[in-house]
C-alpha cells in the first residue's frame, strides 16, 4: 500500500513538472485539491536560485489548507526572501529521502534570505498542528564564514500569534539538512506538544533545537550537528571558521518548559553548550535521555534549572575540551530537582568532569571518568552542594603517548587526577564500590556526611615507562 501510494505520487508530480509554472486554472486546482498533491512548480515557483518564490509556495500551502495535502518541493534551488505558514493539515515534502551530506549540493534545496540582523524576527518556515516538513535542505546563501551574522529561527513549531485559544500538537521535521542555520529549529512559546522532530543533520551556529512548553510528551531522534556540513565549497564553507564559531557560540540542545521530553541518539560537534536546561517562563524540564553524545564542547550537559522529577541520562558520551569552563557536567546554583546518568562516558583534556554547585541529587552509576589534561588536571568531580551519589563507576588514568583512537600499550606513563572532591558544603554523600587505574582518591570534606565503602583504595602512581 505505501509503496503505491509513494508511484501515485511520483507519477503526479512528473506530470505536473511538465506543467508549465503558473498558478493551476479552477479545474486544475479542483484537481490537485482531489488528488491532494500540489507541486509548488505549478503556482509560479522557479527553481533557478534567482527568482523569490515565497508567495508562490505560499500559494500552494493555502491552496492544500484548505482540505489537506501535500505541497511537494521537486529538485531545484527555491530562493525564499519572505517567511512561510504551514496551515494546519499541510505536509511539505521535498524529494531527498534522507538528510544529505555537504555534497553533492543537489535536491529540493530552500533557499531563505529574509531576517539577517534581525533575530527575533519571524521564522524562516512556522509550523502549526498537524503538519510536516520533509526531505529538504535549508542552506541560507548570503551567510558567510567571515561574516556570520544572526537570522531567526529556520523552523518553529507555535500556534498562530493572532488567535490566543490556539495550541500546536503533532507536527513533525523529518530528513532535513540544515547547512547553516544561525538558529535552527525550536518549539513555542505557545502551548505545543507531540512534536516529533526526526533525522536532522546539519551545521547549526547560535542554537540548534530549543524546546518550551510542551505540554504533551515530545520526541526527539538521530539528530546530528557538526561542523562538517558547512565544511565545503559546495555551499561556501569552511572547516576552521565554522568549527571556532561553534565551539565560542552553539547551544545545540536546549530545553526550557517540556514534560517528558524523550531524546534518543543525538551528537554535537562542537559546541560551546551540548545540552542546556533552563526554565522560562512556562516553566522546566524533566525527561529521558539516551545514547546522546557532545564532544569537543566547553560544557556538554550544563543544568541551571529542572522540574522536580528530573533528568534520566543513560548510554551518553560526553568530551570537553580546554576551552571556556572545561567540563562535562555543570550543576548551576539555584538548580534542584533530580539528575540521573547511568552507563555514560566522560573523557577529553578538561578540568573537571563534573562541577556541582546546585542542591540538586545527582547519581552516577556504572559510568567511566578520564582526563586528557596532562598540564593541570583537577579532580574528576567537584561536588560543592546537593546531594550526592556514584556507584560501580570507573575513574581511568590517561596516557601522554596515546594517539587518538588507539589502544595504550602496557607500559605507557599514565596520569590519574583526584577522583572526587566532597567539598564543605555539600549535603551529603554516598560513594560505593568504585574503583580506578591507581584506586578511587577520594577529598571528604564533610566527615559522617559522606558514607564510604567498598571503594577500591588509592595508591600512588607508579610509573612503569620513561617519558619519551
Amino acid at each position: 500500500m505505501k509503496s503505491s501510494i509513494q508511484l501515485c505520487l511520483l507519477a503526479v508530480l512528473a506530470l505536473d513538472l511538465c506543467a508549465p509554472a503558473q498558478v493551476p486554472p479552477s479545474a486544475a486546482l479542483s484537481q490537485a485539491r482531489a488528488q491532494g498533491v500540489f507541486n509548488i512548480a505549478d503556482f509560479g515557483a522557479s527553481g533557478d536560485g534567482q527568482t523569490d518564490c515565497t508567495a508562490s509556495i505560499q500559494k500552494a500551502i493555502d491552496a492544500a489548507g484548505a482540505n489537506g495535502g501535500v505541497v511537494v518541493i521537486p529538485v531545484g534551488r527555491w530562493l525564499c526572501k519572505g517567511h512561510l505558514e504551514v496551515r494546519m493539515g499541510v505536509h511539505m515534502a521535498g524529494l531527498n529521502q534522507a538528510p544529505q551530506s555537504w555534497e553533492p549540493a543537489t535536491g529540493s534545496i530552500l533557499m531563505p534570505t529574509e531576517g539577517r540582523d534581525q533575530e527575533s524576527a519571524p521564522a524562516f518556515i512556522e509550523m502549526r498542528s498537524s503538519t510536516s516538513l520533509k526531505g529538504v535542505t535549508i542552506y541560507y546563501p548570503e551567510q558567510k564564514v567571515a561574516d556570520i551574522r544572526p537570522y531567526p529561527w529556520t523552523i518553529q513549531i507555535r500556534a498562530n500569534p493572532a488567535n490566543t485559544n490556539e495550541v500546536s500538537f503533532d507536527s513533525t521535521v523529518e530528513n532535513v539538512t540544515l547547512i547553516n542555520s544561525y538558529d535552527g529549529i525550536r518549539t513555542g512559546p505557545t502551548e505545543n506538544g507531540r512534536h516529533r522532530l526526526l533525522q536532522i543533520n546539519g551545521c547549526v551556529l547560535r542554537r540548534g533545537i530549543f524546546v518550551d512548553w510542551t505540554g504533551d510528551i515530545g520526541r526527539i531522534e538521530n539528530v546530528q550537528f557538526h561542523s562538517h556540513f558547512w565544511a565545503h565549497p559546495a555551499f561556501a564553507g569552511n572547516w576552521k571558521r565554522v568549527y571556532a564559531y561553534m565551539q565560542q557560540n552553539l547551544e545545540a540542545f536546549v530545553f526550557g518548559r517540556t514534560d517528558w521530553e524523550y531524546v534518543n541518539n543525538t551528537f554535537v560537534f562542537p559546541a560551546k553548550v551540548g545540552y542546556r536546561f533552563i526554565e522560562t517562563g512556562n516553566g522546566a524540564c524533566n525527561g529521558q535521555f539516551s545514547g546522546i553524545g557532545a564532544d569537543a564542547c566547553d560544557t556538554c550537559v550544563l543544568v541551571e534549572s529542572l522540574q522536580p522529577q528530573g533528568l534520566l541520562v543513560n548510554n551518553g558520551e560526553f568530551n570537553a575540551h580546554r576551552v571556556g569552563r572545561s567540563t562535562q557536567v555543570a550543576v548551576e546554583p539555584g538548580c534542584s530537582g533530580s539528575i540521573r546518568f547511568v552507563n555514560c562516558g566522560f573523557w577529553g583534556p578538561v578540568a573537571h568532569n563534573v562541577v556541582l554547585r546546585g542542591s540538586a541529587y545527582v547519581s552516577f552509576s556504572d559510568c567511566y571518568f578520564s582526563n586528557d589534561n596532562q598540564q593541570d588536571a583537577g579532580w574528576s568531580i567537584v561536588a560543592e552542594n546537593g546531594k550526592l551519589q556514584v556507584q560501580h563507576s570507573t575513574f581511568d588514568a590517561r596516557s601522554r603517548r596515546r594517539p587518538p583512537g588507539n589502544a595504550w600499550a602496557a607500559n605507557d606513563v599514565r596520569r590519574q587526577p583526584g577522583s572526587i572532591h566532597l567539598k564543605a558544603g555539600l549535603k551529603s554523600a554516598i560513594l560505593e564500590g568504585n574503583n580506578g587505574y591507581y584506586g578511587v582518591k577520594i577529598q571528604n570534606d564533610i566527615g559522617d556526611r559522606a558514607i564510604l565503602r567498598d571503594n577500591e583504595p588509592f595508591r600512588a602512581e607508579q610509573e612503569t615507562a620513561k617519558e619519551p
